[in-house]
């Protein structure tokens, strides 16, 4: 039995030249599409890993705004597409522009048949190599990033991108609703940068008064205030070196955003009661559950600070928006303290229907504070839903099931694709990147009418 061929989609209006391709390139699938409308249609219903894209198309042959527009929308349907970008108008220009908009590689016309043979090959092994180590993290289902545990795609592309900016000696601002791991990601940056060696150090900017967070944050000299009976540093020095930590960075009062703007524009410090200023080599990472933007308009947060902070903003999902992560949480914590309640073996399963279905307003914090009460409370060798004290959701069952999640998810497809297309089933059928036939016989399974 022959293998299954790759798909190559080749967005071409060349008549012409399109025949030339599809004869070149008989190892692959090839689907030809000679307008940014039907290579869309394309797109959708035969997925191809690779795309080739002439950038002059109808109803601009001339120009580049229509290949540009096509590109766009390839990526965002289908982001992992390895898109080769071909033009002979402004090349230089078009080549920067297409791969900044995420384009795989550029090609400048004429076409050359065995080099963009090579390109083609390239793209596909890319694909696979990446497709490969994307499905190999999300069936690990473990750690990434240090001690962060998730199998959440969310929660994984928050690592990943953490990941990619920690040797970037820049500041990080981590976004996020309180008890969603910011301590946890933010030593992440920490531990995968050059600065790993050097100290980590965290403060809580809303546990500390207004009067003391200074003298925290930038340390004083002896004599500088009644009580200062010796030189102390303060922690932005005690982080040279390394990386420190600025919890809930919303509750810095103005004045003293002041002084840690300065701080972050010239690198030097001054301790209290001190006229020398200390140069100081610390990475900032900050982070916050408030909305500095709002903050801001109402003058309770200065611009020019945010902007120093914000450098790089990566926004953490809460664990309701992590289907799975709840669970897989809970396994760990049960894990973690066991040893409380040396009996406690694992979940039972109306433990896990009530972990699944609970919103988690508290996040990881409060899951696992109620782990841990669990464990502790528990009579059996399984942690019951009775031992969460979770209530259960009385209403609807919970599905589990894969068929019947999978029939569920394609009867709400299949009534969102009639309501765009106003009942019209040759546009819902190419919308769901489906045959009409196909969509009949899902419409007379899942007793809907059009």
């Amino acid at each position: 039995m022959s293998a299954i061929k790759r798909k190559l989609l080749i967005v071409e209006d060349d008549e012409g030249l399109q025949r030339q391709l599809r004869w070149a390139y008989d190892d692959y699938e090839v689907i030809v599409a000679g307008d940014r409308a039907s290579a869309i249609a394309a797109l959708r219903a035969e997925e191809p890993d690779v795309v080739t894209l002439d950038l002059g198309l109808p109803p601009e042959p001339d120009g580049t705004a229509e290949g540009f527009a096509t590109l766009d929308a390839i990526l965002a349907l289908k982001p992992d597409t390895k898109v080769i970008v071909a033009s002979g108008h402004g090349a230089r220009e078009s080549a920067l522009r297409a791969i900044a908009a995420g384009a795989y590689d550029f090609y400048q016309k004429p076409v050359d048949i065995d080099e963009l043979g090579m390109i083609v090959a390239r793209a596909f092994h890319l694909h696979a190599i990446e497709a490969e180590n994307a499905r190999l993290a999300e069936v690990s289902g473990g750690g990434v990033l240090g001690g962060l545990i998730t199998g959440a795609p969310e929660m994984l592309k928050v690592a990943r991108t953490i990941e990619r900016v920690a040797n970037a000696d820049v500041s990080v601002m981590l976004l996020g609703a309180s008890g969603t791991g910011k301590e946890l990601l933010a030593r992440g940056v920490h531990d995968s940068s050059g600065r790993k060696t050097g100290a980590f150090v965290a403060i809580n900017c809303a546990a500390i008064p207004e009067t003391l967070l200074e003298s925290e944050l930038f340390g004083h000299e002896k004599g500088a205030f009644t009580g200062a009976v010796k030189t102390t540093e303060g922690k932005i020095e005690q982080a040279e070196g390394g990386t420190l930590f600025l919890d809930e960075i919303g509750d810095v009062p103005l004045p003293l955003q002041v002084k840690l703007l300065r701080f972050l524009q010239e690198r030097v410090i001054e301790r209290i009661g001190g006229r020398k200023a200390i140069p100081v080599n610390t990475r900032i990472v900050c982070a916050t559950h408030q909305n500095l933007e709002t903050m801001i308009a109402e003058g309770r947060f200065r611009e020019d600070l945010y902007y120093r902070l914000a450098e790089i903003v990566v926004t953490i999902p809460s664990l309701a928006e992590r289907p799975g992560d709840a669970v897989l949480l809970a396994r760990h914590f049960v894990a973690r303290y066991a040893h409380m309640n040396p009996q406690v073996k694992g979940l039972a399963p109306d433990a896990l229907t009530a972990i699944d279905q609970w919103g988690w307003p508290g996040n990881v914090r409060e899951l696992e504070n109620r782990m841990k009460r669990a464990v502790i409370m528990a009579d059996g060798k399984m942690v019951t839903a009775g031992d969460l004290d979770l209530p259960m959701n009385d209403g609807e069952p919970d599905i589990i099931n894969l068929k019947a999640v999978r029939d569920a998810a394609d009867g709400q497809a299949i009534r969102r694709a009639l309501g765009r297309t106003d009942g019209n089933i040759s546009n819902a059928a190419k919308l769901l990147g489906v045959s009409r036939p196909t969509l009949y016989d899902l419409l007379k399974s899942h007793g809907i009418s059009a």
